[in-house]
């Protein structure tokens, strides 16, 4: 008996040697509540063992809960102790917000940034 790869699997045999795209920004939703937290924790865990450098895109944030927040600075902790970079790509008005009034820009590296001085 001969055994070929049928069509689906060749092509998953294709993705399997396929380079990951290049941009790995991790995009925050809309609404950043304790639901999604987990999954954020798990994307943010994977961007870390993927490279070590963090990129969070913050544009679309319209309200951020602190479950979110306590993720975002132990990621930013950790990439700073490791000798990564971590960056808050364009955030929101009301991520600044949320983030100001928590008193947290210091400890997710906002001060620092170019994006949050206007």
């Amino acid at each position: 008996m001969i055994s070929t790869l049928s069509p689906p699997d060749m092509a998953l045999a294709a993705t399997a040697d396929a380079k990951p795209p290049e941009d790995r920004t991790l995009i925050l939703p809309g609404q950043c509540t304790t639901v999604h937290a987990q999954d954020i924790g798990v994307r943010l865990v994977l961007a870390a063992d993927f490279d070590g450098d963090i990129v969070i895109d913050a544009s679309g944030v319209e309200s951020i809960g602190h479950a979110t927040l306590q993720l975002l600075v132990a990621a930013h902790a950790d990439a700073i102790a490791n000798g990564h970079s971590f960056t808050i790509a364009e955030p929101s008005p009301a991520f600044v917000e949320r983030v100001t009034a928590c008193r947290l820009a210091d400890a997710l590296g906002l001060d620092n940034q170019k994006e949050i001085h206007s």
